[in-house]
C-alpha cells in the first residue's frame, strides 16, 4: 500500500502528480496534483491506493473524499495539443496546469514514471509512484475519475464506440465502431488505428 515516507522526507509542502489517458485513442490526457492534509480520515489513509487497483465505485467514494479534505489541482491536454506535441510532452503539459491549478503552491512536486516536467519548484520523479507515494496515489484517483467522466458524457454525443465502458482504449469495441463509424473530433489523428484508418477512408476516396 502507498504510505507517506518519502512525502515526510522532502519536508516542504508536497503535492503528488499522476495522469490518466496515456494509451487511449480518444479523449484528452488528465493529470491532477494533491496535497494532503497533515491528517486525513482514517477510511482514506486506509483506502487509497493505485487508482488502477481499485474497483470503480471505490475509485469514486475516495474522489469525493479527497476533494473533500485535500488541496486539488486538475489539468488537462486536449486531443489537439496531443497530436500536435505527442502524447508524452502532452501529458507532461497536463501535469504542469494540474500544479498551477492548485490553491497553494507546493515546495515539492512528486510525478508518477521516470520523467518529471518542469516546476516552478523541485520535483522527483518515481517509478510506480502510484503503488508507493500516498499523495501519488490520490493524484492517480483523480485523475482517473475525472477522464473517466469526461469519457461517459461524451459517449452520449459519440454513440457507437463504447466510451461508456471502454473509456476511449483500444478495445474491440472500440475498433468495431471506429471502422463502422469513423473517427471523431475526440480521436486522436497520429494513433496508429485512428492515422490508419484515415489513410485508408483518403485512398478510398481517391
Amino acid at each position: 500500500m502507498p504510505d507517506r515516507r518519502l512525502e515526510k522526507t522532502l519536508g516542504a509542502l508536497v503535492c503528488g502528480v499522476d495522469e490518466a489517458g496515456r494509451g487511449p485513442l480518444a479523449g484528452p490526457v488528465v493529470a491532477a496534483a494533491v496535497i494532503l492534509p497533515a491528517r486525513l480520515p482514517r477510511g482514506l489513509s486506509s483506502g487509497i491506493d493505485d487508482s488502477k487497483k481499485l474497483a470503480r465505485e471505490r475509485r469514486e467514494a475516495l474522489h469525493a473524499g479527497i476533494l473533500e479534505c485535500c488541496a486539488v489541482g486538475v489539468g488537462e491536454a486536449s486531443v489537439a495539443e496531443i497530436d500536435r506535441l505527442n502524447i508524452l510532452h502532452a501529458a507532461m503539459l497536463a501535469m504542469q496546469r494540474a500544479v498551477a491549478a492548485l490553491p497553494q503552491p507546493p515546495g515539492h512536486v512528486i510525478v508518477d514514471g521516470d520523467r518529471a516536467p518542469t516546476f516552478a519548484c523541485a520535483a522527483t520523479a518515481v517509478v510506480a509512484g502510484d503503488a508507493r507515494c500516498l499523495s501519488v496515489a490520490a493524484a492517480s484517483i483523480v485523475a482517473k475519475v475525472t477522464r473517466d467522466r469526461f469519457m461517459i458524457a461524451r459517449a452520449a454525443e459519440f454513440p457507437g464506440y463504447g466510451w461508456e465502458k471502454n473509456m476511449g482504449y483500444g478495445t474491440a469495441e472500440h475498433l468495431a465502431g471506429l471502422k463502422r463509424l469513423g473517427p471523431t473530433p475526440l480521436h486522436r489523428a497520429h494513433f496508429a488505428p485512428v492515422a490508419q484508418l484515415e489513410l485508408a477512408l483518403a485512398g478510398a476516396a481517391e
